[in-house]
């Protein structure tokens, strides 16, 4: 795990759209600044790693739940459905392949000798 400044308040701790008050803390950091993400990371391409859902609303990104970055293990490849951009092409939600990180895991091969 590694701590990292969080992305939907930008470090501050504070709700960053005044919803409920001007004293209110994050709902991603609460109130800290700083998140736990699992490595290896990568920033969020669905969100661009603002935390911050991608079409207007006011709410955390559905793929990092506002941290600006996702867990990926293993060698990847670029998305081939939604071409590493996060979204499908025809609903703009997270791609169904990738789960909206733009990468997926390569499978090795495994030789198996007799």
């Amino acid at each position: 795990m590694m701590s990292v400044k969080c992305a939907f308040c930008k470090g501050r701790g504070v709700d960053p759209f005044d919803l409920l008050s001007k004293l209110a803390t994050c709902q991603v950091c609460e109130g800290r600044g700083k998140v736990e993400v699992s490595e290896p990371a990568i920033k969020c391409v669905y969100c661009s790693g603002t935390g911050v859902h991608p079409y207007g609303v006011r709410i955390t990104c559905t793929v990092c739940n506002g941290r600006g970055m996702v867990t990926v293990r293993g060698k990847t490849e670029v998305c081939k459905d939604c071409k590493g951009s996060g979204r499908a092409f025809e609903s703009k939600l997270p791609c169904l392949t990738c789960k909206g990180k733009g990468v997926i895991a390569i499978k090795e091969e495994v030789e198996i000798y007799e």
